[in-house]
């Protein structure tokens, strides 16, 4: 599903946010417009990415609290 997000230095984007399971873990692909891609995980309260990424943290953090934002609304759903 493809959401928008408004990152802290002001810029927005259109990404798309999948979900999977790599191994045991509960992890979000995450595809931006120009084709780049990234897998993001939850450890306790922390968003993180594999070592391959290249996103900056604070960039992790916007898109973890839209993923946040999305998982509260599915429990609420049912």
């Amino acid at each position: 599903m493809k959401h928008k997000i408004k990152l802290p230095d002001g810029t927005a984007h259109l990404i798309e946010i999948t979900s999977a399971y790599f191994k045991t873990w509960h992890v979000w692909n995450v595809k931006f417009a120009d084709g780049k891609a990234a897998m993001l995980f939850k450890m306790g309260s922390e968003w993180m990415q594999r070592n391959e990424d290249f996103l900056d943290q604070h960039v992790i953090n916007a898109i973890g609290k839209r993923i946040d934002g999305i998982m509260v609304r599915r429990k609420m759903a049912f």
